[in-house]
């Protein structure tokens, strides 16, 4: 019975460490951050522009209305999209479309 409580400290120990484990490592976001800039360089440089998506009325509608906040939202709800990427595909819509 007097083993329950060490070996439930170790078991809880394990966990925390493996969870903590799960996030990405920093040394590879840092070199994919990297890369990622190096080849927006390169697209710049080329004259070449990454295709945006059609856009959704409602979020064109939020972008001209000055409410980048909701278009995000709306952005996110008719594609399903992270928040990162709802975020960075909205503003790439509104340079594409001079609401910036």
């Amino acid at each position: 019975m007097e083993w329950i409580v060490p070996v439930s400290f170790v078991v809880v120990l394990l966990l925390a460490l493996t969870l903590r484990r799960g996030g990405p490592d920093p040394s590879t976001a840092r070199r994919l951050a990297a890369v990622e800039r190096k080849l927006d360089l390169i697209m710049e440089n080329l004259g070449i522009q990454e295709p945006v998506p059609d856009v959704h009325p409602m979020v064109l509608q939020e972008l001209q209305q000055g409410r980048k906040i909701q278009a995000i939202k709306a952005y996110r709800e008719a594609t399903g999209a992270g928040l990162r990427e709802a975020k960075d595909d909205v503003e790439a819509i509104a340079r594409r479309y001079g609401l910036m």
